[in-house]
Formats: C-alpha cells, structure tokens, sequence
C-alpha cells in the first residue's frame, strides 16, 4: 500500500475509478498515473489495514483492536457479510476457537448479485447461505504474503477449490474476485474484502461458448477451427471471446475467406486465447490489454465478465496490404492509388517490400504517375517470400516483370541496392519487408554503365587491350573496382603503352573478382615491397549481375605494373 505517513499517520491511497464504486489500494507505481483501465480515477485516504482514526487527532493513530473472526467483519464494514452469518448460524463458528480465512464480500458486492439468486440464498439461510458462506472460507489463516499465484485453496464446503491469483502488480483474486482490503487479522484468524460473492464453477470454456447466445459465431468458428475440443481442456486459460455483433461487424468476404482456411481460423482464435489466468480485475492502466472489455473463461475456472466488442487479428490472419504500418502508409495508399492493390489476386501470394515514408519525397510524389506505378510494381513480388526464405544470389520476380537479387551479408540482407531493416512481417497470403529507401533494378551491363559514365576511358581502353571487354558485356555474378580516369591519372603514357603491348601482363591486375586476383595479392604482399589499397568508394552502381564501385584513389600505379610485368602472368 502507498502510505503517507509522511502527511497523516497510517493512511493509505486507493484509486476510485469515476462512476463506479470501485477502488484500487495504489503502489508508488501506480498511483500518480489519475486512470485506471483507461478510466479517470480520483484519488481517496483511508487508514491502513490494523489502524483506525480516532476523534480530533489527524489520520489514523490508534491500532485497531483485534477480535474474533465475527467481530472483525463489523470493523472492517462488511456489515453484510456479517448479518448472513449471523442468519445462517456461521456466527458461534467464527466467533469460537479455531483457523480460519473468510474472503468477505463488501456490502457492495452483494448488491451486484443477482437478485433472484440473493433471495434463493436468504430465503434458504440454513443451507444454501451456510454453504454459499463456507465456500468463502479455508480451514486455516492466509495472509496475502501466502496467496501465491496459481495457488489452489481448499474451501470449506464439500472441499471445493478456490483459485488464487497474484498479480505482478500486487492484486490477488480468489476466483477472479479481487481483494480490496486484505489482512484484516482477527484472534482465531484473518479476514480478507472481496469486491463480489464468489461462486463455486465448473463450466470449461467449451461449455461457455456452447450456452451463450451471443457467442454462436465464435462457436461455429472455433468449430471449424478444430478448437472446441481444445478449448474443453482442463488447465487455465484466458479467452477474449467476440461477441456476434463484433463478428457482423466485419465485410461478408472477410467472413467468407476466414472461413474457407482452417489455419487463419486457428491463428485467430488462439489469438484470443492465453494459456494463463488474466482476471479482468487485475488488469490495470498500462497493461497491455487496457482498451478492451472481454470475456474471461478460466477452465476448470469458466467465469463470464463481459464480453469483447471487437476483433483481434493475428498477422497469420491478415491479408497482405493489411501487414502495411503507419511508417509504410504512403506506399500503401499509393499502390491503392495507382491500382496495384486491386490487381492482386485474392488466393494468390505476394511479399511487398515496402519502403518507408520518408523515402516518398517531393521529386518522387510529383513524377508521371505511369512512371511511379512501373516503379512500385517492382516493389511487389510475384510469391510469398518471409525472411527466413531469402539468401545470397537469390531471384526474385517482381509484378513488373523484372528479377531482383539478394545480397546476404554478416550484419545486413539488401534487395539490389535497398537493404532491409527491421520489422519484416508474415500474413495469411503473403510477406511485408521494411525497405529504408527505393529498390533500383539493374538495367545495363558493366560495359555500358562504363561507357555511359564517360569517366572510365582510360580503365576501358586497358580492359580492351587485354581482351578483357567481352567480361564486362556477359551475364554472371561479378564486382568490378573500376578506378576512374582520374584515379588512373598516375600513369605515365609508357606505363599504359606497355600494358597495351603487353597485354598478358595486365589481365591479372584487371580481372580482381577472379580468385587468381587473390593468390596475386598474396603473392605480391610477399615481397619487400609495399602495396596499399584504399578502399574508399565514391558511389555504388548497380548493373545486370554485377555490381561496380568506383575507387577514389587507384594506389596501384607504376610500380605494381612494373612488378605484374616482372612476374609474368600468374
């Protein structure tokens, strides 16, 4: 409990949720955050369980006094709690020798009760109340410090369990009813408040959704699911089930393809199933299933709440275009736009390889709309590729016709020139990757981009002279360092006479992507004299099955050449 005994001695903080009688004791965590479950709250002052006010004095100075089980519910307020035992002869118990624990509903609490099921039980006090009572009660003392979570309590009627559950954020239940002030100790044992009557259950989930006329679409689909069975199961389990009107709601062909796939029905409704106990008592602000009204189904616990009022949709359950995020929503609003999204096939798969909103610039968003469609076809794959699938020199056909390739590297998995970052998604019939910027396809060879550059007339005229331009022209997997004409501006007009007379001299230097390139810098750092590559590149351009980068600075020279004409060929 959050106490000020800094302000007024022995007071405690409590929540009060607006509108309602409902009140949470706070913890420091808690209590300055003014909501609970997403609901205004004010903040109340009571004296902290065991002390009590005394008249002219500020908060709550004197130790309350401790008596019998029976007494106690007297002093804590649970006024009638304590009639019913006095009616139903439970009183000379607990007022006599002996261990006990009494969860006590407030007086509130059984003003929630159903009335006819209230006026079964007064009306019947020596039996059905007695028992009702004794439900709510354990043959020895526990206080919350004992209440584990998944703790299973032995009652003392017909030695029926009841089910404790201790939060993380200090609520404990018994049945998912909450415990509102607990501790309350008494001589011949302790009293805990709970916020309602509990009753003994044991209605699976199975048997819940079987009787409730307002889950008969849940239950049609958890039966084509292959789940009922599943959900008839002992153990404990949380389900936020739909209600009907949450699942009319949704568009006829949506219902229609949930339907017609036995895996997304799955994934959809073990969306809405924990396999732990979450009592909707003990949800708090900043959980994360604050915004949602549910019906909770413990099994063998199978107790009704209230029932959720929308849908959850796993990502296995979502189309495609569907997988598309905020950061992503100009890709998403543009391939509507320009019709891309309705050329998709409904039982066909494809993977979107989104880029992100930022990439969408200006002098992008104001370009020929067939300019930017042909661009974002290539966005689309034709298949269903999930990030697992991708590896190096991979082929992927794109609605545009044109393949791209995958490069795979320690730290990084890039498109052509787009690398994917994180946030990679699956749905029911296709893939979502993240794509910081847009995807170039590559459109020309080595030999033309060269050529097309202007800059490289010096390293095509040695390439040519070698026999080696034929290279650059054929499909395969290559990366060329093409030094520029500047870079290749240490050469002296006899060193490239002497490499276009000797042209076998040079084809070593020029074929760097082959493994002889390799033994020949091996080779070549072996002797006593120096070689420095400055590997710093000006720009990467991507080509038909290559990719070429352009050195800053060709540090090779005379020297290398001199050295390459020494050795021979290797």
């Amino acid at each position: 409990l959050f106490r000020f005994s800094f302000v007024l001695p022995n007071v405690c903080a409590l929540q009060q949720v607006m509108g309602t009688k409902k009140k949470y004791f706070s913890t420091c965590r808690n209590w300055y955050q003014g909501a609970i479950c997403g609901k205004k709250a004010t903040v109340l002052y009571e004296c902290c369980p065991g002390y009590m006010k005394l008249e002219g004095m500020r908060g709550c100075p004197a130790v309350a006094p401790i008596d019998n089980v029976y007494g106690t519910l007297g002093l804590i307020n649970a006024i009638t709690t304590q009639e019913y035992s006095s009616l139903s002869k439970l009183r000379e118990e607990i007022e006599g020798s002996g261990s006990y624990t009494f969860f006590a509903p407030s007086n509130e609490a059984w003003d929630l009760l159903d009335a006819e099921v209230r006026n079964a039980l007064v009306s019947n006090v020596n039996i059905e109340l007695y028992n009702a009572l004794h439900y709510h009660m354990a043959n020895k003392r526990l206080l919350t410090k004992d209440l584990r979570n998944g703790l299973t309590v032995t009652s003392m009627y017909n030695d029926l369990s009841l089910h404790i559950n201790h939060y993380s954020n200090g609520i404990v239940t018994v049945n998912c009813a909450r415990i509102i002030h607990g501790n309350q100790v008494a001589t011949n044992g302790v009293v805990h408040v709970i916020d309602r009557v509990i009753t003994a259950v044991g209605n699976t989930i199975q048997d819940v959704i079987d009787v409730d006329d307002e889950l008969s679409s849940l239950n049609t689909m958890a039966t084509a699911a292959g789940l009922m069975d599943k959900l008839g199961q002992p153990g404990h389990f949380t389900l936020f089930a739909p209600t009907d009107d949450a699942f009319s709601k949704l568009d006829g062909d949506v219902m229609e393809r949930l339907m017609a796939d036995k895996d997304v029905l799955q994934a959809l409704i073990n969306y809405h199933l924990l396999d732990s106990v979450q009592c909707s008592e003990a949800i708090m602000r900043n959980a994360f299933l604050n915004s949602f009204t549910w019906i909770l189904n413990i099994s063998p616990l199978a107790e009704l709440n209230s029932k959720h009022q929308g849908l959850l949709f796993p990502l296995q359950a979502k189309q495609v275009m569907e997988l598309v995020g905020p950061s992503q929503s100009t890709f998403s609003d543009m391939v509507s736009e320009l019709g891309l999204s309705a050329s998709m096939r409904p039982k066909a798969e494809y993977t979107l390889l989104a880029p992100l909103n930022s990439a969408f610039s200006d002098e992008v968003m104001s370009m020929d709309q067939r300019l930017l469609k042909i661009i974002l076809e290539n966005h689309v794959l034709k298949s269903k590729i999930v990030l697992g699938q991708l590896y190096n020199g991979q082929r992927l056909e794109t609605l545009g016709g044109k393949f791209l390739r995958v490069f795979v590297y320690r730290t990084a998995v890039c498109i052509e020139n787009a690398c994917l970052i994180r946030g990679s998604k699956e749905g029911a019939n296709g893939a979502l990757h993240l794509m910081k910027t847009f995807i170039k396809p590559a459109e020309s060879s080595m030999f033309k981009l060269l050529t097309e550059h202007g800059g490289f007339k010096i390293f095509l005229s040695l390439m040519e002279a070698a026999g080696l331009t034929d290279l650059l022209k054929q499909e395969g997997d290559f990366t060329l360092f093409a030094p520029t004409d500047e870079a290749l501006s240490g050469l002296s007009q006899r060193d490239i006479i002497q490499c276009r007379v000797f042209p076998e001299e040079c084809r070593p230097l020029l074929t760097q992507q082959n493994k002889k390139y390799s033994d020949f810098i091996r080779k070549y750092q072996m002797s006593k004299c120096l070689l420095m590559f400055k590997h710093h590149f000006q720009t990467v351009i991507n080509i038909t099955h290559s990719v070429d980068h352009i050195l800053n600075h060709y540090s090779i020279k005379k020297q290398i050449l001199i050295l390459v004409w020494e050795i021979g060929p290797l």
